[in-house]
């Protein structure tokens, strides 16, 4: 882990953190001055909580400290039934943190031990290791996906199909939007994506990576080139080995463009470890893999040896990517 990106995105986290809370007490002090009441119940439940405490401390009068709480109740009622008249909305002078689970803050305690959110170790992935905008939450998501840019026709010859690219794209989804709901499911297959550039694979890549993001999931991309490399770094003790353990330890782990690599038995024996830690759960944790590649089945028979595509055949769903260029229609489109 570099200990400056920490550094640095602690800082934000801390700014951020700070700029919610502010816009928290202007939020306030804009209902004290639209409503005075607000003010005065606060008022009041502070004094009152303030003689409770001491109350309880320093008194054995139990029927002065119901009253006191019986008071207190009213008052939180009255200030809870105010704001929801006014605002409609019962959170309204709460922090609207980004991160629900650590509130800006980065990190998480449960049970006295403290951890690294989710949030935090994305953006972590985010700016040490993933090669791409990868997680454009903005474009690249399912909401913009359009499966009217693929081709209703169906050619046997030309796809090698019986259906037609449009058809074969809205079944893509479907599986894909399926791995997302059973992520954490053991049994639930990893992916592989098949076919030629410029057909969606990175894109739907990208969709399933944002969705899991959304649902608190790590997710670590890399092309297989650099992902290669930097083991082989690991090995010779070029780097301090965390993006390897990250590679084994990630939830969902995109490996792209397999098959551009140049690859000797070294970096097959490590592939094979990455593709065979994972599948094996031996982390002690559920993690998938989604592999994107221009090859072939017949092809990756070719390129890599029988273990690793035994894996990829026996544990992934295999999705063939095919149609005309996705990326040139678009620009021809906007010509």
């Amino acid at each position: 882990m570099n200990t400056t990106i920490l550094k640095s995105l602690l800082i934000i986290y801390e700014n951020k953190r700070n700029k919610k809370i502010e816009e928290a007490e202007q939020r306030k002090i804009e209902l004290y001055k639209q409503n005075p009441r607000f003010e005065e119940i606060d008022s009041a439940l502070s004094s009152l909580s303030i003689n409770a405490s001491k109350n309880l401390i320093n008194s054995n009068n139990f029927e002065y400290l119901n009253n006191l709480r019986h008071e207190i109740e009213n008052l939180k009622k009255e200030k809870h039934d105010l704001l929801v008249s006014l605002t409609k909305d019962e959170n309204y002078l709460n922090p609207i943190f980004d991160c629900k689970l650590c509130n800006d803050t980065g990190y998480i305690t449960e049970n006295y031990n403290t951890k690294m959110c989710t949030c935090l170790k994305q953006q972590l992935y985010d700016m040490e290791y993933n090669q791409t905008n990868l997680l454009n939450v903005e474009n690249n998501n399912f909401e913009n996906f359009s499966s009217t840019l693929y081709s209703q026709d169906v050619d046997t010859e030309k796809y090698g199909a019986e259906i037609s690219p449009r058809e074969n794209i809205e079944k893509i989804k479907k599986i894909s939007i399926n791995f997302i709901n059973k992520f954490d499911d053991p049994v639930q297959n990893n992916l592989l994506f098949t076919g030629n550039t410029g057909l969606g694979k990175t894109f739907i890549s990208e969709c399933i990576a944002n969705e899991l993001v959304k649902k608190g999931k790590n997710v670590l991309y890399q092309t297989a080139p650099v992902m290669l490399d930097s083991i082989i770094d690991y090995r010779f003790g070029k780097n301090d080995g965390s993006i390897y353990n990250s590679l084994l330890d990630v939830d969902l782990l995109i490996i792209d463009d397999l098959g551009t690599e140049s690859m000797n038995n070294m970096k097959f024996s490590e592939l094979f470890n990455i593709i065979n830690t994972r599948l094996l759960n031996q982390n002690k944790k559920i993690t998938k893999t989604i592999i994107s590649t221009n090859l072939n089945i017949q092809n990756l028979y070719k390129n890599y040896d029988e273990r690793i595509v035994s894996r990829l055949i026996g544990n992934y769903d295999i999705c063939r990517f095919f149609g005309d260029d996705i990326r040139l229609k678009k620009k021809l489109e906007k010509k």
